[in-house]
């Protein structure tokens, strides 16, 4: 068992010895008060992690973004403002990669549906120009 008095000086603030020569009643008197801005607590992202989720689920980068903007909103819920923060810029990273790589798939899917299109419609002018008229075939 730790003896009481030795508990109650490491329970005691540190603090520092006055330099010989001077004495308390001399000092002057004063209070800081230690004032904190009300920080706005950081956005979870949760809205756009579920469109993202629904919409745009490209390699379960959406469901990803979920977990982490419901793990921000728990942070939030208990005061951890930091790892709230760090949860949702996760969250924010995800949805960004998973809306790029989407945009980037859609152009991809348009690009192959016109040039396969393209490709169909010039066969189909050929085999036209190219088709023996008495006898309906391709010959």
């Amino acid at each position: 068992p730790v003896p009481t008095s030795l508990r109650m000086e490491r329970s005691l603030p540190p603090y520092e010895v006055l330099p010989p020569g001077l004495n308390m009643e001399e000092l002057p008197r004063s209070t800081t008060v230690l004032v904190e801005e009300e920080r706005q607590p950081p956005r979870d992202h949760l809205l756009w992690s579920l469109c993202t989720t629904l919409y745009g689920n490209i390699f379960c980068l959406g469901f990803l973004a979920l977990v982490f903007s419901v793990k921000s909103r728990d942070r939030k819920v208990l005061g951890d403002y930091s790892g709230a923060l760090s949860y949702s810029s996760t969250a924010k990273c995800l949805n960004i990669v998973a809306l790029v790589l989407n945009i980037i798939t859609v152009v991809i899917v348009v690009i192959v549906l016109a040039l396969v299109f393209s490709y169909s419609l010039h066969q189909y002018q050929y085999s036209q120009e190219h088709s023996n008229p008495y006898f309906g075939d391709n010959t």
